[in-house]
């Protein structure tokens, strides 16, 4: 009942910017990290164990590296303040379909936002999805990638902050999986209030 009381209440705290001022400020505070513009947030995904699994459709849990998992996606600013999340996939999604099939995706296609997302090689490059050039041949596209593994590098010290402040994150959680997801988004709102 609490888990689920304070993932509803989430909502109100785990939020993109949304006016152009904070977008702008958001904007601004990530070209500090290494002068690559225009960046409003920072987006991977994470795997978080899930040990009691059910006999029916346990295996779809599954994930690439062979233990069950919920994959977790979660867009984090450049404060490692998450401003979005998605708790509800199976281990064994990709990254790139949790994004294709999430709202904020369709936020950023209708405009919603000025700036751009920065994300990995598992997501496909878009206008407003930057992801590293595979295979960089210049200096300027090396210096391209150079900085953008250093700005999106903020999501990473993210999950890693949260593993650290909550280990269960790390052992895996114990219990059905709809709770499970709900302790995740919890979990994401106490370090908003740590900085």
């Amino acid at each position: 009942m609490v888990a689920h009381s304070l993932a509803m209440m989430s909502r109100r705290f785990i939020k993109m910017p949304s006016s152009l001022d904070a977008q702008q400020q958001t904007m601004r505070k990530f070209r500090s990290i290494a002068n690559f513009p225009t960046v409003i947030g920072a987006i991977d995904c994470t795997h978080i164990r899930v040990k009691k699994m059910n006999a029916d459709g346990g295996q779809l849990y599954i994930n690439r590296k062979g233990f069950s998992s919920i994959n977790v996606r979660v867009v984090c600013d450049a404060d490692l303040k998450i401003m979005d999340i998605v708790t509800r996939w199976r281990g064994s999604v990709h990254d790139s379909r949790i994004f294709r099939e999430c709202r904020l995706k369709q936020r950023f296609e209708a405009g919603a936002f000025s700036g751009i997302l920065l994300g990995d090689s598992g997501y496909p490059c878009t206008p407003y999805l930057l992801t590293p050039l595979l295979n960089p041949t210049t200096p300027q596209e090396e210096r391209y990638n150079r900085s953008h593994i250093r700005t999106r590098n903020t999501v990473e010290r993210c999950f890693g902050l949260l593993k650290q402040r909550f280990r269960c994150l790390l052992r895996g959680m114990f219990g059905d999986i709809e709770t499970a997801k709900k302790n995740n988004c919890c979990m994401c709102c106490p370090p908003q209030y740590c900085h």
